[in-house]
């Protein structure tokens, strides 16, 4: 792998005192996987980096919305590693406008963008539709929304690990399932993963079900999901949510990514005052970007 292209790892684990948690004896720590890579931080090098080296520097072709972080950190390590990328953009009522910030960033870092339509962008796993897509480029290596498969929930475990005799439970907020996958399958006995899903739907279960069977041969350490908090569904960040994570950067001078970050700590201040983590329980939150 290129130097430009390589981690700082392991990623820093920061106690945090706040009375939000000590009141209830609880300790907060942020695992700041945030810091492992300035264009690929957190989860998104993780989940890459096994995919990367499978790939073999042919072309990247993936997935995602508008909005996706997964798109921009394809589309720079293409640029860091000197192969051609496509994004297939789900919406294709976005072709022919003004590009937003994450998409123009994206181009910057020479991603061929394609927008598709919703109907379209749903059959993303359909063979047929995918050899059609593929067709201006055979030789490419196609990584899935999200940058969730086998390779990408192996890619995490070292996340776990990294975690070993630091904390009892490490929770994460969860898109497309890959970073809880090999979390949860990196832990030490005893440990436990807590996932926050951002997306509305009660799917996820199933997905990091499926992930850990193709990655580990079957389900894989402790976990669950608290599905409660994902505030009406992916990038929906009401006022209430801003305003939460305002104070948090205010309290902590820590910066706060708002679809992901921001949606995990609110959840595990909820939790915390409901009593879900018994008192002496070391609660890490892995904070996967950043704004």
């Amino acid at each position: 792998m290129p130097p430009d292209l390589r981690p700082s790892l392991p990623s820093p684990l920061t106690p945090l005192p706040d009375p939000r948690f000590d009141d209830h004896g609880v300790q907060l720590l942020l695992k700041r996987d945030d810091l492992i890579h300035p264009d690929l931080p957190g989860n998104k090098w993780r989940k890459l980096s096994l995919n990367l080296r499978a790939a073999e520097g042919r072309p990247l072709l993936t997935f995602g919305g508008a909005y996706s972080n997964h798109l921009r950190a394809t589309a720079a390590a293409g640029r860091l590693l000197g192969v051609p990328t496509v994004g297939v953009v789900r919406g294709d009522e976005l072709a022919g406008k003004p590009l937003n910030p994450s998409l123009a960033q994206c181009a910057a870092d020479g991603m061929r963008l394609r927008f598709v339509s919703r109907a379209d962008y749903r059959r993303r796993a359909d063979p047929a539709y995918l050899s059609e897509l593929l067709t201006p480029f055979p030789e490419a290596y196609v990584i899935p929304e999200g940058g969730s498969n086998a390779l990408a929930a192996q890619g995490c475990t070292e996340l776990g690990r990294e975690l070993h005799g630091g904390t009892d439970v490490a929770a994460v907020a969860c898109g497309t399932g890959g970073t809880l996958a090999g979390l949860a399958a990196g832990l030490a006995p005893g440990q436990r993963a807590l996932g926050v899903p951002v997306l509305k739907g009660g799917f996820l279960e199933e997905e990091v079900v499926r992930l850990q069977s193709e990655a580990f041969g079957g389900r894989r350490g402790e976990w669950s999901l608290a599905e409660d908090f994902h505030w009406g569904g992916y990038a929906r960040t009401p006022p209430e949510l801003l305003a939460f994570a305002e104070d948090f950067e205010t309290r902590h001078g820590v910066p706060v990514e708002r679809i992901y970050v921001a949606k995990l700590l609110h959840a595990l201040v909820e939790l915390t005052a409901r009593g879900a983590f018994p008192p002496g329980t070391r609660l890490t939150a892995v904070v996967t970007g950043r704004p």
